[in-house]
């Protein structure tokens, strides 16, 4: 019998657990999805959510995400994920709520390990190691694998644009490619500057528009509204920022032959790759574009190798695109079922 528990994103999910602390205010939620290929390992995030339902989903999603993202990736983990409730936007994290959560990542005795991801950081991660074990993403020598992963996730997302670019528009280089970045934070501005030393033509937005002026008059971008950046006249889209931002609308809004971009699950439905692939627009995998992260806390965790192994295996993220787009063109199946049915048959479910 399949169950979904009213929550059509559970997807055979091996724990959700529900955290409260009243001594603190903390209300979390860790979600491990697979435990097949190792422990469950995913960021945990500080955000603020409509309601409780709205975090679960969000959680289910994200861990499953991990999952697919760690097995593409090669790494000897499974895919969780950590959701603190924000109890409004904008919020701050207290040290007790993450000491908190700390105690709640050590109860589960090492299945789900946890990393920096939205609302944290790696001075966060410390105080949430001085209550447990299970924790990645702390400060490392230098030349040692770990540390900030925000810098990794940009160079494999970076990679992953050019590598589109060139699928996409047969460009074989950025120079005067056309691209709409969303979302300019510590994984979209660092994929904006590295594209902008390549010659791009950028249009940049961001919900902090100082924070987008700012990039722009570093590198030379133009700016535009958070609410038109998607459906700009350009090359190439992209999406940096929160997830579920390709749906039914803005695919049909898209001028762009290409999307390539960090965020996490950016498609809102499963049906919205089709819609991306019968508009004859190159969809690239987000959990397989921005698993620079993941790779560098991943190998941290488990004691494999140091910064230029970390690096390598970034590099290789492109060859991995390129096994799911040949899958694509060859089934005539969208990019984005084609990485799902790759990351499943990783994992031992497909």
């Amino acid at each position: 019998m399949t169950m979904d528990w009213g929550f059509p994103d559970f997807d055979a999910h091996e724990g959700v657990h529900l955290f409260t602390d009243r001594a603190s205010g903390l209300h979390a939620v860790i979600a491990i999805h697979s435990t097949a290929l190792g422990p469950a390992m995913g960021g945990a995030r500080f955000w603020h959510y409509a309601d409780g339902r709205d975090a679960i989903t969000d959680a289910l999603r994200l861990s499953r995400g991990m999952s697919y993202k760690n097995a593409m990736a090669g790494l000897a983990l499974g895919g969780g994920k950590g959701v603190v409730l924000a109890p409004a936007p904008g919020a701050t994290i207290s040290e007790e709520q993450l000491k908190a959560f700390g105690r709640a990542v050590e109860s589960l005795g090492g299945r789900y390990v946890t990393a920096e991801d939205v609302g944290m950081s790696v001075e966060r991660m410390k105080v949430i190691a001085d209550e447990t074990r299970y924790v990645s993403g702390l400060p490392v020598a230098s030349g040692a694998a770990g540390g900030d992963p925000g810098p990794f996730t940009a160079l494999g997302v970076y990679l992953s644009v050019k590598a589109a670019a060139k699928r996409g528009l047969g460009a074989s280089d950025m120079k005067g490619v056309r691209i709409a970045v969303q979302g300019v934070g510590s994984v979209g501005g660092g994929v904006a500057r590295l594209l902008a030393k390549d010659g791009a033509v950028l249009t940049i937005a961001d919900v902090d528009r100082g924070r987008a002026e700012a990039l722009a008059a570093e590198i030379g971008a133009r700016v535009a509204a958070t609410g038109d950046i998607l459906s700009l006249d350009v090359d190439l889209v992209s999406p940096n920022a929160l997830g579920a931002v390709l749906d039914e609308r803005s695919i049909a809004a898209l001028k762009a032959r290409v999307v390539a971009g960090g965020a996490n699950n950016q498609l809102a439905t499963s049906e919205d790759g089709r819609r991306i692939h019968e508009r004859g627009i190159l969809y690239t995998p987000d959990y397989v574009a921005n698993a620079g992260g993941i790779i560098n806390v991943g190998l941290e965790y488990l004691g494999q190798g140091d910064e230029a192994e970390v690096r390598a295996r970034i590099a290789r993220i492109p060859e991995r695109l390129d096994q799911v787009w040949n899958e694509s063109e060859a089934s005539g199946d969208p990019a984005s079922v084609v990485a799902d049915r790759i990351a499943q048959r990783l994992i031992g479910r497909g």
